[in-house]
């Protein structure tokens, strides 16, 4: 019994096994990439940044399919400017009205 306290308090004098094991503890638990961020946080946030890439993957494609739209059609220019950008001519007054 009092040789395993000896070769316990020889352990514990050990500065290098000390300084490793405290290392590995920051790394485990304090550190800014630590066990909890890199298996719980990223993985949730890597989905988050799926579901917007695909939501900005659609709205890219609604928005060329608009385009190639005022493309073919160039009289629908001005009605895309009036309706989107609330331009209007030199001699027109414009009101906008609110719908709720």
């Amino acid at each position: 019994m009092k040789q395993n306290l000896g070769k316990l308090s020889n352990v514990l004098k050990n500065k290098y096994l000390l300084t490793a094991l405290g290392f590995l503890v920051w790394m485990l638990f304090f550190d800014e990439r630590d066990l909890i961020t890199t298996h719980i946080k990223q993985p949730e946030e890597l989905k988050k940044l799926r579901q917007s890439e695909k939501y900005y993957q659609d709205e890219i494609g609604s928005t060329r399919k608009e385009l190639e739209g005022l493309k073919s059609r160039p009289a629908d220019i001005e009605k895309y400017a009036r309706e989107k950008y609330h331009m209007k001519r030199d001699n027109e007054d414009l009101y906008l009205v609110n719908e709720k």
